[in-house]
Order: C-alpha cells, then sequence, then structure tokens
C-alpha cells in the first residue's frame, strides 16, 4: 500500500511597508543599533500602521496570493488554521474572517495559540487531518501583529518583535517528500517567564489591567534565552539523530527567529554552518508564529525538491517543537 504523506505544495508571505528601525528605537527608548544588533541581531522589523488594521490584514494577501500560486480555487480549501497570539478578536476566530474574505466557502478551521511555536503546532495538526483521508486542502497560515501588544516604553522588549504573516498549501503526496516527523512539547511552568498578564478570563480588561501595562508581552530575558538555546538545540539534535540525518545531508535548518545567538548555539549543536541556516531576522525581527514560513518564504528559490528541512521553534509559556520534512517541489 502506498504511503501519504502531508506536503507544503505553496508558500506566499506578507510583510507590511513600514520600516521601524534600530534608530528610529533609539529615539523612543534607550537603546543603540550596536546594542541591538550585538545582542539581538535585529536592523529593522517591519510595522502594520493603521488603527483598522489587524493581523488578518496581513494574512488575507498572504493567502490570496498563495491561491494564486498554487492555481487553486479557494472552494477547493478544506480547512484553515491560523497560529497567532495576536487575533483580530477573541471571536470569531481569525480563520474565520479570512475564510470569508478569500472567498473559502467550503473551509471549516480555526486559530491556535501556541506562540512562536504555533506555526509548527498547526503544521502538525494539518498533518494528522491530511493523514485521516478526509482533507485534501488545507491551508496553514502563521500571522502576528506583535505590535498590537509590544510596550514601546520597554527597552528590553520592544526591540524584538516585528509584524508579517505567510500561508502555506497542505496536501496529500506518494512521493517521498512531506513530513516525515515530529516532536512537540509543552510546559506550563514557563508561564510566568513569558506571558500577556491582560485580556484573559483570568484578567479581563480594566482600567487597571490597563494602567498597569498587562497587555502587553512581558519576557524575563535571561531566563527565556537559556531555555529556548537548551530546548531548541536538543530538539533539533533528538530529531537529526532519530531519523538518521548528519550535517552533511541535512539541507536546511529553518529556526523561529527570535535571537541570533539562540540560532547561532542550536547551529552549532546541530554542527551545521551558517550557510545551511534560514535567516532573516535582521529584516523583519521576531514576528511570532510567522518566523519561520517568512523564512521559508524568503529562500523558496534557493529549496530543492528532497532537500531535508528541520523546522524547530520555542515559543512563550512554554512551548516547543521540531519537524522534519522532505520539500516537495522545485522553484516555480
Amino acid at each position: 500500500m502506498t504511503k501519504i504523506r502531508a506536503a507544503i505544495t505553496g508558500i506566499s508571505g506578507y510583510v507590511p511597508e513600514y520600516r521601524l528601525t534600530n534608530e528610529e528605537l533609539s529615539q523612543m527608548v534607550e537603546t543603540s543599533d550596536e546594542w541591538i544588533m550585538q545582542r539581538i541581531g535585529i536592523k529593522e522589523r517591519r510595522i502594520l500602521k493603521g488603527a483598522d488594521k489587524a493581523t488578518s490584514d496581513m494574512a488575507i494577501p498572504a493567502v490570496q496570493e498563495l491561491l494564486k500560486k498554487t492555481n487553486t480555487d479557494p472552494k477547493e480549501i478544506d480547512f484553515i488554521i491560523v497560529a497567532t497570539i495576536t487575533p483580530d478578536m477573541i471571536f470569531p476566530s481569525t480563520a474565520n474572517l479570512i475564510g470569508h474574505k478569500v472567498g473559502a466557502v467550503n473551509a471549516w478551521g480555526y486559530d491556535m495559540a501556541a506562540a512562536c511555536s504555533g506555526f509548527i503546532f498547526a503544521l502538525e495538526s494539518a498533518n494528522r487531518f491530511i493523514l485521516s483521508g478526509a482533507y485534501k486542502k488545507i491551508i496553514v497560515v502563521g500571522a502576528d501583529k506583535m505590535s498590537a501588544i509590544t510596550n514601546y516604553e520597554d527597552r528590553t522588549t520592544c526591540p524584538l518583535f516585528g509584524d508579517g504573516a505567510a500561508a502555506v498549501l497542505i496536501e496529500p503526496t506518494e512521493e517521498e517528500v512531506g513530513i516525515y516527523d515530529q516532536i512537540l512539547n509543552m510546559d506550563g511552568s514557563g508561564a510566568p517567564h513569558l506571558h500577556m498578564k491582560g485580556g484573559g478570563s483570568l484578567h479581563p480588561a480594566s482600567h487597571e489591567t490597563v494602567e498597569n501595562k498587562e497587555h502587553f508581552v512581558y519576557q524575563e530575558g535571561q531566563t527565556v534565552f537559556k531555555v529556548a538555546v537548551s530546548n531548541m538545540a536538543d530538539i533539533s539534535v533528538e530529531m537529526m539523530n532519530r531519523n538518521n540525518i548528519t550535517p552533511e545531508t541535512l539541507g536546511y535548518l529553518v529556526p523561529h527567529q527570535a535571537n541570533m545567538r539562540i540560532i547561532e548555539a542550536t547551529a552549532r549543536r546541530m554542527g551545521i554552518t551558517r550557510d545551511k541556516v534560514l535567516i532573516n531576522i535582521q529584516r523583519y525581527g521576531n514576528t511570532t508564529a510567522a518566523t519561520i514560513p517568512l523564512a521559508i518564504w524568503d529562500y523558496e528559490d534557493k529549496l530543492r525538491k528532497g532537500d531535508n528541512l528541520i523546522l524547530t521553534a520555542f515559543g512563550g509559556g512554554f512551548t516547543w517543537g521540531s519537524i522534519y520534512l522532505k520539500w516537495a517541489y522545485d522553484p516555480k
């Protein structure tokens, strides 16, 4: 019997036009281009401007371009998963809004909140839906408007984040490509170190939560850095070992773009050189659930059918994971 796998058959992305540079940030808080580049590796980040603009306003053009690139009728889409921690609103889901705007009238779907690991978690969910045999065309979106929950008076967090979106089409294949393996984890004991306190049922929005700035990202940088380096590196090496992947046979590592030092430490542990790591953190910053698909989108023309890719991420609360896949197509 032929084995069915879920494969990425197309990708597209969208980033806002406005570039928030380190020089501009240094006029807002006590920081500098040198400090940010040395510690984080970000040169600029894109920001979605406009009081009436939300996460879906980035995701919709990414999905529309994906449908165009893959010559897919939106009515053929069965299912939409949106990885985001900045949904347009609590409900309806951003997946619901995107489906309506792009004409995916036969699709159902939902949002997934796993912070920076969201895209990997959503990709594995799509994988299982494809393997069930019930679905043939699934769109997975990673999108976040992090500027909406970033405190631009906090010099420790405001240099980190940017806005962006990317979308992939997932389809079944009988070829030797697609998703081969996954390792996914979560540990809620990390919540005190990386979270957003206000806005949920525990601390619903009030004058007090707004005054206390509880609707912004809170991060204990050193703690998160140490745990992220350890977990991303460990899980990536484990993925290599259990699939007999060597530094020579690995095509590319696609890491979450949170901090250049985390990316470099993970690559060292895996024994791979920098040319085997997809990096665009300097251009976009940390777009949370969008970083991994945006990196793939940026480097799509460099990928070849059959390339071994390891995707790895670490996110708030804590969540982390890795997916091993073989790229499904040559540049189009």
